[in-house]
């Protein structure tokens, strides 16, 4: 961890004051269920104007974090895979747009990488991310043998990959004082200090929405794991990190959070296994010491 000395603090305003331009590179290279990109001035607007090291421990396609492109950030997440082609992207993107320039979207190719997948590290972050924007909805799902086994998607646009912007969010990640790992939220901050800013953005409770993903919900982030989250939160809260929770807006989830201001607001939901699910949804950001 940098010492105080060593890592002074992000101030906002530098960062925001060009911003009207959310979608300013870099930007995700993935698509990635529940990415935040969408809601980036909502979230914009709960940020403290200044803070220390940045952690985002439920990685995902980072919107936030090329949003905000700290130089000093611990990003995790629990998928070993997801983490190793964010280090690709990071160390390898020119092999990485090597092997996807040649690439478009095809049913027979995506089933062929998705069941036969390569041992050499940057190869197969590159079969992941082409896998990735050629799947269903950006969803990131495997089975019991942790397979990945979403189905094609029939993508509209023949363009698996912005370069530009591949090495943009290269460019982001080549500090050396960011760090990639993987691992359980309560490891990746556990060494977070007074005014470091925390933003938590785990697989929501869907439920309340009858949503149709109850099951694959439940089996991805639990609700013990949501108590668990709930009590990093506060024991962040009371060193005095500043801390950005997104959620469902479900009343069992908000009164996990006694002491975090409560920022409301809905928005169009895309991500259901039918149509007839589809409508608008409750979110809710959860703040404390910003």
């Amino acid at each position: 961890m940098d010492s105080p000395a060593s890592n002074p603090p992000i101030h906002r305003g530098g960062v925001y004051s060009a911003l009207g331009r959310f979608s300013a590179l870099p930007r995700p290279f993935l698509r990635w269920a529940g990415s935040k990109q969408a809601l980036l001035p909502r979230i914009s607007e709960v940020l403290p104007k200044t803070f220390g090291r940045y952690y985002e421990p439920f990685l995902g396609a980072g919107a936030l974090f090329f949003h905000l492109k700290p130089n000093h950030a611990t990003l995790s997440d629990a998928s070993s895979e997801l983490i190793e082609t964010w280090k690709a992207v990071r160390l390898n993107v020119g092999e990485l747009i090597e092997y996807l320039s040649p690439l478009k979207p095809d049913k027979t190719l995506f089933y062929e990488i998705r069941e036969n997948r390569s041992k050499d590290s940057v190869i197969r972050a590159g079969e992941f991310l082409y896998l990735n924007k050629t799947c269903w909805n950006g969803l990131y799902r495997v089975n019991a043998q942790g397979k990945f086994n979403v189905p094609y998607g029939a993508p509209r646009s023949d363009v698996v990959f912005d370069e530009k912007n591949l090495r943009a969010c290269s460019k982001a990640l080549a500090h050396p004082r960011i760090v990639l790992k993987c691992g359980d939220f309560t490891a990746a901050t556990s060494d977070a200090k007074r005014d470091d800013l925390v933003y938590f953005d785990p697989p929501y409770v869907t439920t309340h929405n009858n949503n149709g993903f109850r099951d694959w919900n439940e089996k991805l982030f639990r609700w013990d794991d949501q108590i668990r989250l709930a009590r990093e939160a506060e024991r962040l809260r009371l060193l005095g990190v500043k801390i950005v929770i997104s959620n469902a807006n479900h009343v069992d989830v908000v009164a996990l959070y006694p002491e975090f201001k409560k920022t409301e607001f809905e928005r169009s939901s895309t991500l259901s296994s039918s149509a007839k699910f589809r409508g608008s949804v409750g979110e809710v950001l959860l703040t404390a010491n910003t």
